[in-house]
C-alpha cells in the first residue's frame, strides 16, 4: 500500500473525528481513494475507529456501492433490464467485451483504466439499452455508439498523459 494512500485514509479518519458513526462516508471517502476497498485498509480503518474488522466487512458487504475487488477508473455499467435487454443490451455487453479484449471472466482492462458491470436496472427504461459510465448516463447506445464512447475516453486519457 502506498504510503500516501494510507496518509490519505489516516486524514479522512481525521476529518471524521475517527467516529464509527460515520463508517459509510469514512468508506466511501477511502474508496474513492483506491477505487475499491482493500482488506488490509479496511482491517486498518477498524482498529482506527475502535470496532472489529468484522463490523466494517459487514458494512462493506451489505451495501452494493462497496467493493472489496478492484475496479477500472472508468466503471461501464450495461443495463440488462426488461427494457433494455429487449432493446439490445446484450448486443452492447458483447461489444463492449470484444472492444475492451475482456475475456468471458474478466471484468477489468489490464491497466485498469475500465471496469465492465452489467446491472439489473439503471432506471432509465425510456433510455433502453442505457449506459452509464461513471456517473455519465448514455441512452438509446447502439454497438457502434459504445465502442465510439469507449474510443472518447481513451483518447482523453491518452491527451492527458502526454501533457
Amino acid at each position: 500500500m502506498p504510503a500516501e494512500n494510507m496518509k490519505r485514509v489516516w486524514s479522512i479518519l481525521e476529518q471524521h473525528k475517527f467516529d464509527p458513526a460515520k463508517i459509510i462516508p469514512i468508506l466511501q471517502e477511502i474508496q474513492s481513494v483506491y477505487r475499491y476497498l482493500p482488506e488490509e485498509v479496511l482491517t486498518f480503518t477498524a482498529t482506527a475507529l475502535g470496532i472489529s474488522p468484522a463490523k466494517v466487512f459487514g458494512v462493506v458487504t451489505f451495501y452494493s456501492h462497496f467493493s472489496l475487488q478492484p475496479k477500472g477508473k472508468y466503471v461501464i455499467r450495461v443495463c440488462d433490464g426488461t427494457a433494455c435487454h429487449v432493446k439490445g443490451s446484450t448486443k452492447l455487453i458483447d461489444a463492449v467485451r470484444k472492444h475492451l479484449s475482456l475475456g468471458e471472466n474478466e471484468n477489468n482492462t489490464k491497466d485498469l483504466l475500465f471496469t465492465l458491470e452489467t446491472v439489473s436496472c439503471l432506471g432509465a427504461c425510456g433510455l433502453a439499452p442505457a449506459v452509464v459510465i461513471n456517473e455519465k448516463v448514455h441512452g438509446q447506445v447502439t454497438e457502434e455508439g459504445v465502442r465510439d464512447i469507449i474510443d472518447t475516453i481513451i483518447a482523453q486519457e491518452a491527451a492527458n498523459a502526454v501533457s
